[in-house]
């Protein structure tokens, strides 16, 4: 049985040296795969190297996210490009999206954050196009803005995932109708959040992909504790639970799912 852990970020992992061990315990949970998520310049030449160490283990990709959108946005999208350039090339551009959930208090800054967000967005999904990529959406609080954006921009929504989706039923089918997809994360384990849970229903195997968003949202039984890729394990069995089928099957086709869109092979 393998597992892909489709959404994680494994930098703080690498800067206390804890990574060689978290892989470990991963590979002793079955999680066979990790997909890091880079956010912003930051991060990005660190996955490169990472999943330069670990290619047998580590796939990586690159985006500005949201929260991370500053002033000098187009100084760091600009700079996306060149990592497709040697490899070993990100697999998708992400995490790119809107969040409205984290704005400034003063309404003429959240103003003017939220353009720039927007513009961040529109700006990484035309070079996604290009690239001919997957795009990787974060979205919180901002779930029909980033729809109407992606249908503007004719991104092709069978290369869209919204990751860590907590936006309900009604959402998801919103989702499906267009060819997109949700990935999921620990939430959807715990007893406040059967909105989650009825959406994973209404997702369905066919398209569904499974993820930490390590190190944060541990699923139940270790909620409240630092998240790691190994707890991917957690989350897949109470899925498969609800889901009314073995833990085998779902990770037969999650593993699929996500090998499909990221293209790994």
């Amino acid at each position: 049985m393998e597992l892909i852990d489709s959404h994680c970020h494994l930098e703080r992992f690498a800067q206390q040296g804890e990574l060689d061990a978290v892989l470990a315990r991963a590979a002793e949970a079955g999680v066979g795969r990790l997909i890091t998520i880079g956010t912003s310049v930051d991060d990005w030449p660190l996955y490169q190297r990472l999943v330069q160490e670990h290619s047998d283990r580590l796939s990586w990709t690159a985006g500005l996210h949201p929260c991370d959108v500053g002033e000098d946005w187009e100084s760091q999208v600009g700079q996306l490009a060149q990592y497709w350039q040697s490899g070993p090339r990100p697999v998708a551009v992400g995490e790119i999206g809107l969040d409205r959930f984290r704005l400034p208090r003063d309404t003429t800054e959240a103003a003017t954050l939220m353009v720039r967000q927007e513009k961040a967005f529109q700006a990484q999904l035309e070079l996604a196009k290009e690239l001919d990529m997957p795009v990787v959406v974060h979205s919180r609080h901002a779930f029909e803005a980033c729809l109407s954006m992606i249908d503007l921009c004719g991104f092709p929504w069978e290369r869209v995932v919204f990751h860590c989706f907590v936006d309900g039923p009604e959402a998801l089918r919103q989702l499906r109708a267009r060819g997109g997809r949700a990935s999921f994360t620990g939430i959807v384990t715990y007893k406040s959040a059967p909105e989650v849970r009825e959406a994973c229903r209404e997702q369905g195997l066919d398209k569904l992909m499974i993820e930490t968003d390590a190190p944060y949202l541990a699923p139940v039984p270790n909620r409240g504790k630092p998240c790691e890729p190994a707890m991917l394990r957690d989350t897949a069995s109470f899925v498969a639970q609800e889901l009314g089928v073995s833990l085998e099957e779902l990770a037969a086709q999650t593993t699929a799912n996500a090998r499909a869109f990221f293209n790994l092979g």
